[in-house]
């Protein structure tokens, strides 16, 4: 249906059909007029730098005293200028902006601080079990038991155990990870939460 809508529209203009081609239709745009294909690009000139504030006037002799004892100070002392300057004009302090509870402010402000004492006070809620050790007269019984918590087939269980020290199983919660270090002290094995 569309093809022979297009060709119901070519043949409505046909002086169209030879300035845009026989693939396009320019119906809905009377006042159409295609660009000369031989005509070169409009090349436009720019200037070799864009500076938006347009000519500066020269420094004066006092700017240019003060530039070069500022660059004379250390770094130390220069990082006191903007708090001491800020004071001086009396322009209010910025609170650091806290992303994610990152302090992103250049010098960590009274925000890294007190995350700092959030991290401490945050409680683990995710545990790994690590088998340390068992008997050897235990072996098979504590290969059981770590097929029972991982389900991995008999030959991965056997290959996991006796990689010993090594991690049974990761990110559950304490009380899992009491439940599953119970089990493997009963069949003679010793496992650790971390």
């Amino acid at each position: 249906m569309k093809l022979s809508v297009v060709f119901k529209s070519l043949r409505s203009y046909p002086a169209l059909r030879v300035v845009t081609g026989s693939l396009q239709s320019r119906a809905f745009q009377p006042d159409f007029i295609p660009r000369d294909p031989k005509s070169k690009p409009v090349r436009h000139k720019y200037p070799a730098f864009y500076d938006p504030y347009g000519a500066r006037p020269p420094s004066s002799d006092k700017i240019i005293r003060l530039v070069e004892q500022i660059a004379a100070l250390s770094p130390k002392e220069r990082n006191f200028i903007g708090p001491t300057l800020r004071d001086r004009l009396r322009h209010p302090m910025i609170p650091p902006v806290l992303v994610e509870g990152m302090d992103l402010s250049p010098y960590g402000g009274s925000g890294a601080g007190s995350s700092k004492a959030e991290k401490k006070n945050v409680e683990k809620t995710a545990f790994d079990v690590k088998l340390v050790k068992f008997d050897a007269a235990a072996k098979i019984k504590v290969i059981k038991e770590v097929r029972a918590f991982t389900n991995l087939g008999l030959k991965e269980a056997k290959d996991l155990a006796e990689k010993v020290p090594v991690l049974i199983k990761q990110g559950i919660t304490k009380e899992e990870a009491n439940d599953i270090i119970e089990k493997i002290k009963a069949v003679g094995g010793v496992a650790v939460m971390e």
